[in-house]
């Protein structure tokens, strides 16, 4: 199952200084909002009437004189706060306790984005350094302005738009946070409505529901649960080399799983032959890419009802000491996880179990930091559509405090990725907030049945019921396949679906792959992504990610 000679252990070369930096974890205990300058107040009389080209202008000359060491770098959020109305915040994100040497620690928090942390031995110093943190961010996006529209009263200029992901982009604005708010009410009650209806039928199987994970689209006009998917295990089998056993059942992976089948669904109504069907999908064709890519006004939402398994647990309860903890420590706490028959280890540990028997995947958490950057249509899929990014992750707050570990595990571990990506694909920083929970309660009759899941997509006249350890359909499942009872969600059925959008494409490159492998690896933009993004967290001292031998890919229609 894995390369002769390989090992779990990744590299450790992140200086304990970088990894302090760049994890430090908030607390809420101390939060200063700053209100504008008062030196500001004569600039401010002065533009009262300047329209958009004049307040470019202006914004250009603060830059300028900021790079010039005319202007300290708190003072010129200050500005651009008062200028482009923001609202802007410095919060305290740590705090020291009885130390002989005082370390602080603030972040800046614009409309309600936090970017990097910054440290210093006196509180002053430690506003500079996050104030210089957050300009390197923001500043390259405010100089791509090209063009500013006519200024229409009491509204800010736009931020630019970008190649890469911009502030606007990645970033939920002050708008769009309004519109999460509404969010955050919608998708808990969706969810449950499904799940709710689902159970109803099927109140045997209420005991699966305990780790729902669901896929929302969201439209101008409606919240649509469109995938979902529940469980908490690895299966015990021997890797399949049919391609006809589900290895990792977690939730949030069956969801996923659960959407890309959703996703299929709707590339192959835009290639269908009916007007009707083509104009309910998704999708649009790209004039830039020549691939599909969700149509304007469509975003996609996770929801999952607890913390996923691995780095996003652990950070919550973790209070980094400047002064004691050691970059062995950090880099156990957040580096990548590995799963191992629904337990968790750091690959820096000793105590996993590599035995061939063993079936061993990366953990939740550390897989929602690869489809932040990769996209959660996989492989396959990216032959056909441009990669797709989840724009908010909601957990419910049953299971969770503090989303902390959360943050720090999907954005800020990748957060300087992007650069090395090929085209298209980038490092998508999700809005992450608790929510009301999603729970089902269970019957007392399990039927033992808490090792099963729970898997449906739109259009699924009934739910699929999965033993997460046999990675196989039970046989009391509402829906079944076929009586050798593999799963719909194995690779076996996903490459059946692609051969089907292949055939309907006409793509006879795709239709003469001979095995799911050569499928995949013919995505090269997709391969290469995957490479940059696991050679880049091994360069930030995370550790390496799982390498497991294909030989379970290697399996034809």
């Amino acid at each position: 199952m894995f390369p002769a000679g390989g090992s779990f252990q990744g590299s450790r070369g992140a200086s304990f200084a970088q990894m302090l930096m760049k994890n430090l974890p908030v607390t809420s205990e101390v939060t200063e909002a700053y209100a504008p300058l008062s030196t500001l107040s004569t600039l401010n009389e002065d533009r009262k009437d300047v329209r958009g080209q004049q307040r470019k202008i202006s914004t250009e000359t603060l830059i300028e004189r900021y790079k010039c060491g005319e202007v300290h770098a708190v003072s010129l959020l200050h500005q651009l706060a008062q200028v482009l109305q923001l609202h802007l915040e410095m919060k305290e994100t740590v705090t020291t306790g009885n130390l002989p040497v005082l370390y602080f620690a603030f972040c800046v928090v614009i409309d309600g984005v936090e970017y990097k942390t910054g440290m210093g031995i006196t509180k002053k110093d430690a506003r500079l350094k996050a104030a210089q943190l957050a300009l390197q961010d923001l500043l390259p996006t405010l100089e791509n302005i090209n063009s500013v529209r006519p200024d229409v009263a009491g509204v800010p200029p736009p931020l630019p738009a970008r190649e890469e992901p911009s502030i606007s982009d990645t970033y939920p604005s002050r708008a769009a946070h309004g519109r999460m708010s509404s969010v955050n009410l919608q998708i808990p009650h969706a969810v449950r409505d499904l799940l709710t209806k689902l159970m109803n039928s099927h109140l045997e199987f209420s005991s699966c529901a305990a780790t729902t994970a669901a896929f929302i689209i969201q439209t101008s006009s409606r919240c649509e649960v469109v995938a979902l998917g529940t469980g908490n295990f690895n299966t015990k089998e021997s890797a399949s080399l049919c391609g006809r056993i589900v290895h990792d059942s977690h939730g949030v992976v069956t969801a996923r799983r659960s959407l890309m089948r959703f996703l299929y669904r709707h590339v192959l109504m835009f290639f269908s032959k009916t007007a009707n069907l083509k104009e309910r999908s998704i999708f649009q064709q790209s004039s830039s890419s020549g691939l599909l890519s969700l149509k304007d006004g469509i975003t996609l939402h996770l929801y999952v009802n607890q913390l996923p398994k691995g780095a996003a647990q652990i950070p919550s309860k973790l209070r980094l000491n400047p002064l004691s903890i050691s970059a062995w420590q950090v880099n156990n706490e957040i580096g990548l996880h590995l799963s191992v028959e629904g337990k968790v280890f750091s690959v820096f540990s000793s105590s996993i179990d590599q035995s061939a028997s063993s079936i061993i995947s990366m953990s939740t958490t550390d897989k929602i930091t690869q489809w932040q950057v990769l996209g959660y249509q996989g492989a396959l899929l990216s032959h056909f559509i441009e990669p797709i990014y989840v724009q908010s992750i909601l957990i419910g707050e049953s299971c969770a405090s503090n989303i902390r570990g959360m943050e720090i595990s999907v954005s800020q571990r990748v957060e300087g990725v992007t650069s090395q990506l090929p085209t298209f694909y980038c490092m998508i920083r999700p809005h992450i907030s608790l929510v009301p929970s999603v729970a089902m309660r269970g019957t007392d009759g399990t039927n033992g049945q808490l090792t099963c899941g729970i898997n449906w997509s739109e259009g699924d006249s009934s739910i699929e019921v999965v033993d997460g350890l046999k990675g196989k359909t039970i046989d009391e499942s509402p829906f079944k396949s076929g009586p050798a009872l593999a799963s719909r969600l194995c690779k076996a059925a996903m490459l059946h679906r692609f051969k089907l959008v292949a055939k309907e494409t006409q793509r006879q490159d795709l239709l003469a792959t001979s095995s799911y492998r050569e499928a995949k690896r013919m995505a090269k933009p997709y391969q290469e992504a995957k490479s940059m993004l696991r050679a880049y967290l091994l360069q930030q001292g995370f550790g390496s990610w799982l390498d497991k031998l294909s030989v379970s890919d290697n399996f034809t229609m």
